[in-house]
Parts: C-alpha cells; structure tokens; sequence
C-alpha cells in the first residue's frame, strides 16, 4: 500500500458510523512508550533511532493486527507535502511532520491503527476509529501494547509506571481524545461555559490537529491532561461520563433551534450548500466551517440522502495537501482555493439540491 492509495480510499474514522457519530467525528486512544536502556528521540543519535525503528519493526510484522496492505513509512523517503498528507488524516502528528531520517510511522491497511516511531517518544500507538467507541479503542490499544511489552523492554518504574520524554505522560502514557462536532453549542453560545467546565474537570480542549490547532468547522478535540496516578480505565471512565454530558448539551442545543428556529436553521444549512456547490474560489477555513453546517443538516435529517462520510472525506480531501496530492502537483494558495472549490463541486454533483 502506497500514499496514493490512501488518497483514494476513506479512513475507518472518516466513515460516519458508530455509537452517536452525529456527535462525536473519532475516538483515539495513543500510548507513550520507551525502549529502556535508549535515550529518548530527542537525545538519541541517527543510529540508536535507526535501531529502534528496527526493533519495533520485528514487532510490527508479528504483531496480530498486521495484515496484508500494512504499510511502514520512513519520514526522510517521502517529501513535505505527503508529510502534511499524513497529518491531515491524523496518521502522525504535526511535529512529527518536521522530523527527518530516524523517524518513520507504520500504518495499518484500514487506518485505525498508526505506529508513530521516534517522534517525541520511541513509539505512539495510535488506534481511531469512528464514533464514540472508547470501550472499544482502548481494547485494541492495549493488544496492541501487549505485543509490544512482549517484544520489547520497556522504561518502566515502579514508583511512576512508564517513562516518557514529556513529565504530563509519565504513569500510564494514554492520552484519550474524542474529536467532538459541536456547531449546537457553537451557534448558541454556550461552548465557552461547556468547554471551561471540562478543562475544570481536568480535561484539555484542543483544535482539529491537537495542540496549539485552531477549532475550524466547530471540531474540538477533548482529552485528558495528565496520566499519572490513575489507572487507564479510570481515565477512560471519568472521559466517558464528560463525554456524555457534552452531548446532552449539545443534543439540547441542537433541538432548540429546530424547533424554534427551524427556518434559520433550513436557511443555514441551504446557504452552505448553496455555496460549496456553486462557489469558484474558497479558503480552507471557509470550507470547513461550511461542511459543518452541511453535516448538522444531515445530522438533523434537514439533508436527506447524502451520507455522513461524504462531508467527513470532503472535510479532509479538501486540506492543502490532500489537494495537491489529488492533483499530482504544487500549488500555491491562490490555485489551492481555486481547485478546493473544483473538486467540491465534482464531489457534490450528482447530489440534488437539498429538499426541505
């Protein structure tokens, strides 16, 4: 399996589907760990990165989740734009796009699994997978880990559990994220108090690319902050019930409007179609924040007969280096908004014109 095949296939998590998927977009659970006896990425030399991506390669290829179609990627083979291409579809992290030889990502045939190696850590076990499955990721993460403590020794303390290259992942090293859409909350404007209330409750709320990304297309990431001194089923718990209560609120928010303001709403959501399929020329972030709309409108039954994925692809396909990939050479910002909009109406042609 290639990037190019990546390009034309849609991700697990990108499906739609799964427990309250009108809410919740993914569900990614990522495990820190280090090799013992290794210092971390960032003190590490060429040849001890070159000889962990070794060691959790033998892992990798007897690992029961490998299956035909796996693919092992080392960053210093492929160029900036299919770095980017793979931060787009959340296969790696935004730091991970700046590093170079020494550093490589294993990708399962489906996407709902990525190995990130020698990014901050000597490994990032990553499982996403669509809808709101935590019971579910976290299964698969933990096999996962346990062929790898079987292949590998890890750094291990029995006073702070595993060692991490960053103090906030030293115990257990999960980070549990749920990228959650909330235009509901957005558009009535209770986001603020809602996302301040869970940051109070220890957790932290992030872009669509993690930290420091902005919040484009009303996605927020929800994770916790710390994983030390707590069990991961603790975590996974106390996230749950967050999780829960923020699409209450968000359920509520969205039954308001259609049913005191149902009108506004068809009219928000006929707008943006109206747009994505007649516009020549749109920015990224203008996109996004209308393929949110459009996919509230299907959430709402408003849109009838176009899938969920639809909108969850576009809103991926359609990032600067998915286009680029897409049309098989570099464009700058000008001819980027211009092919964003051309593939958006080829993409929505044969959709017909939302019926109210």
């Amino acid at each position: 399996m290639s990037i190019s095949v990546l390009l034309n296939k849609n991700a697990e998590w990108l499906k739609g589907e799964g427990p309250h998927a009108d809410y919740v977009m993914s569900t990614r659970i990522r495990l820190a760990r280090n090799v013992s006896g290794y210092p971390f990425p960032r003190k590490s030399s060429i040849e001890e990165k070159k000889q962990i991506i070794v060691f959790t390669e033998k892992v990798i290829a007897s690992s029961s989740w490998v299956k035909d179609g796996s693919l092992l990627i080392n960053m210093h083979e492929i160029d900036e734009i299919d770095r980017q291409f793979l931060m787009e579809r959340h296969l790696i992290s935004p730091e991970m796009v700046l590093l170079g030889e020494g550093s490589a990502v294993a990708i399962s045939r489906e996407e709902m699994i990525s190995i990130m190696i020698n990014e901050e850590d000597h490994m990032r076990i990553q499982v996403l997978k669509s809808g709101f499955l935590l019971d579910d990721v976290w299964e698969t993460a933990n096999e996962i880990d346990d062929d790898f403590d079987k292949g590998l020794p890890y750094a291990f303390s029995g006073r702070f559990g595993y060692l991490t290259s960053c103090p906030t992942n030293v115990g257990t090293g999960i980070r549990v994220s749920v990228m959650m859409h909330l235009p509901g909350l957005v558009y009535s404007k209770q986001i603020n108090k809602i996302l301040h209330a869970a940051m109070k409750l220890g957790l932290a709320v992030r872009g669509l690319y993690g930290e420091g990304s902005e919040a484009l297309g009303n996605l927020f990431q929800i994770s916790n902050q710390s994983s030390l001194g707590v069990s991961e089923e603790d975590i996974i718990k106390n996230i749950k019930k967050i999780i829960d209560q923020i699409i209450m609120h968000e359920k509520n928010a969205r039954m308001f409007f259609l049913n005191s303001n149902l009108k506004q709403v068809e009219d928000k959501v006929g707008r943006a179609f109206g747009i994505l399929k007649n516009a020549r020329i749109i920015s990224s972030k203008e996109s996004i924040g209308l393929f949110s709309t459009l996919r509230m409108g299907i959430d709402l039954g408003i849109i009838r007969d176009v899938p969920r994925s639809t909108i969850n692809q576009l809103m991926i396909i359609t990032q600067p280096a998915h286009l680029q990939r897409y049309y098989s050479k570099i464009l700058d910002p000008n001819e980027r908004d211009i092919k964003r909009a051309n593939l958006i109406r080829e993409k929505l042609e044969n959709i017909k014109e939302a019926e109210f």
